[in-house]
């Protein structure tokens, strides 16, 4: 057991690809976590995604010694955090787990959006934060310029900012001595009660539910019944240990330690991230602040292109909400689609990385609805609904108004991009609450309704800044807005899978845009088939595809032709009618896909 004031824990904040896991690398390396022959780059993200995008999507945690230049040896608890907006709420929990953090800022791009919501959140809890700046190996490295950028935008002092490169392992031992010297050990009592934080839980196929936890006060040990403050339930502790990255196990985890403990849960929904564990037969009386389970915002159907794949589909789905709680699925059916399932997700990062995964580890081939968001509808009895499907919108004469949730966005980018971004914002029903400079970098802040930043406006603002903007996006609150449900007609009939709920403004070019799509993507049929877009009964767009006419009229010759004309031509007609009736259009997959791409060409 370590004493409590030669503990240090930190994690490292930054943005997406700023070097943070490259430097875990290094401190890993240089404490003799992994020998040169286990070594391998990001070692901390497990995940082939994570490997090939360069991101982190799960908080890792590993336990290091260093002998410091004073002689005292020192255990380094680490948590490498995820960068990206979808997972703040993981970044908070593993924030609030250490007394410090290293604030990493690639000294050739400066600050980005998702390093300012990282840093508030640590500033918040009132942490140490030791500014590194990474890549000074790069041509494109500006020191000086990073440092004041970091002071103007963040506001924290850099004077004793440590340059580094996690490529070469410059700084790294500068690093190491600062994190002894200026971060705070923890506070905490052994012989208190057992209090313990926990930070993150996956679902391991061999031993079940592996939870990490961060001990306030008291000690855990083998063999302890432990109890769960949120579901009140207990559970027999069967194993302790560490990551050191391995996992090692040892026979108690004490005051201001971080490490893992098994239980024998089987389904992650158990443990829930933020969760207060204390002891089962002296329990504490107040559980640590701040815990609320995480929500899916984001929803969207997930169909397999193949009606035999729909078994192979729901395995995925099942295997998947092993290691990641906050997704969740139902089964949903759709008569243009078939089979399928609703699901939902923290944001559009998350649910690209869940249909991405499932497509490559499970070998299925998705269609995938509009996203959307949950719609808080209220009705004229005074009934609230919150709506994430379009197809249960209830009648409009029963609804009295529906609300929509808004965000705070955080964009930064390089001021010659700043007029399009502005319009892109504007086109979005954005709303500027304020705009700052920082040399040749502007940092914007708009309200937004989440539901038009969902589809497609980090792909517009990547594009129209050459890849230089920065997004960040928190969630502020449901506002009431003039939204109503366009219905697609195929023939007459309502096709769900493409109905969606939009602002009134743009109702009518969107319903325009969809029927001009889906006149190119169906194929004709024997009938001529009406394509309508529809609010409520009232028709706002229609495109027509033709039928096929065969020439009935070519074998008739001689006396009589015209009366005998007219009696084929209306045994067609009648052929037409009946078959436009009983005909069932079949829609193909290209026509989901297509209707999906239409604003990302505008």
């Amino acid at each position: 057991m370590t004493e409590i004031n030669k503990i240090r824990n930190f994690s490292i904040i930054a943005h997406i690809d700023h070097g943070k896991s490259t430097i875990a690398d290094r401190i890993i390396h240089r404490c003799g976590g992994l020998t040169d022959r286990e070594m391998k780059e990001q070692v901390l993200d497990s995940m082939d995604i994570e490997r090939e995008r360069g991101i982190t999507i799960k908080a890792q945690t590993v336990r290091l010694n260093y002998k410091s230049k004073n002689g005292n040896d020192y255990t380094f608890n680490i948590i490498d955090t995820p960068g990206h907006v979808d997972f703040s709420y993981e970044v908070s929990r593993s924030l609030s787990a250490c007394e410090g953090s290293l604030l990493i800022v690639d000294s050739s791009q400066g600050v980005e959006a998702q390093t300012l919501a990282n840093v508030y959140q640590a500033l918040d809890i009132d942490q140490e934060i030791i500014p590194i700046l990474n890549k000074i190996d790069l041509p494109a490295s500006d020191i000086e310029k990073t440092k004041k950028e970091i002071e103007d935008v963040i506001g924290i002092d850099t004077s004793n900012a440590i340059s580094c490169s996690g490529k070469t392992g410059e700084g790294i031992d500068e690093i190491l001595e600062t994190i002894v010297n200026k971060l705070p050990p923890p506070k905490g009592d052994k012989p208190n009660k057992l209090k313990s934080l926990l930070v993150d839980s996956w679902y391991d196929s061999y031993l079940g539910v592996v939870i990490l936890v961060r001990i306030i006060d008291g000690s855990i040990k083998k063999n302890m019944k432990i109890k769960f403050m949120s579901s009140n339930k207990t559970y027999v502790i069967e194993r302790v240990g560490i990551f050191t990255p391995k996992p090692i196990d040892v026979k108690e985890l004490s005051a201001g330690e971080i490490g893992f403990i098994i239980t024998g849960i089987k389904t992650l929904q158990e443990t829930k991230v933020g969760d207060t564990i204390c002891e089962a037969v002296n329990p504490i009386d107040t559980p640590l602040p701040g815990f609320k389970p995480s929500k899916p915002v984001v929803f969207c159907g997930l169909f397999p292109v193949d009606s035999s794949e729909y078994q192979k589909l729901k395995d995925g789905l099942a295997k998947l909400q092993l290691n990641d709680a906050s997704f969740s699925f139902e089964a949903e059916s759709s008569s243009a689609l078939g089979l399928g399932f609703r699901c939902g997700f923290l944001g559009l990062l998350h649910l690209e990385i869940i249909t991405q995964r499932l497509e490559r580890e499970f070998d299925v081939n998705l269609i995938t609805t509009t996203p959307g968001v949950i719609y808080k509808i209220k009705k004229n009895n005074g009934e609230t609904l919150n709506l994430q499907n379009p197809t249960n919108m209830p009648d409009p004469s029963q609804i009295e108004k529906i609300e929509e949730p808004w965000i705070k966005a955080t964009i930064i980018t390089p001021d010659e991009y700043l007029g399009s971004i502005i319009k892109i914002c504007q086109d979005k029903r954005g709303v500027q609450t304020n705009l700052n400079y920082s040399g040749k970098r502007a940092v914007l802040t708009y309200e937004m309704p989440l539901n038009e930043v969902v589809f497609d406006f980090y792909d517009r603002l990547k594009s129209v800044s050459s890849g230089y903007a920065s997004f960040d996006y928190e969630i502020i609150g449901h506002r009431e807005g003039e939204l109503v449900k366009l219905a697609i007609l195929v023939n007459g009939e309502t096709v769900d899978a493409l109905a969606m709920i939009i602002h009134k403004e743009f109702a009518q070019k969107t319903g325009r845009q969809v029927c001009e799509k889906l006149k190119d993507l169906i194929p004709r049929h024997n009938f001529m088939i009406p394509i309508q877009a529809a609010i409520g009964s009232k028709i706002i767009a229609r495109e027509s595809i033709k039928g096929f006419k065969k020439d009935v009229l070519t074998k008739i010759h001689g006396g009589g032709a015209m009366d005998r004309k007219r009696k084929l031509l209306e045994k067609q007609k009648k052929g037409k009618a009946r078959a436009k009736q009983f005909g069932k259009v079949e829609i193909p997959q290209e026509a989901f896909i297509g209707v999906l791409k239409i604003n990302k060409e505008n």
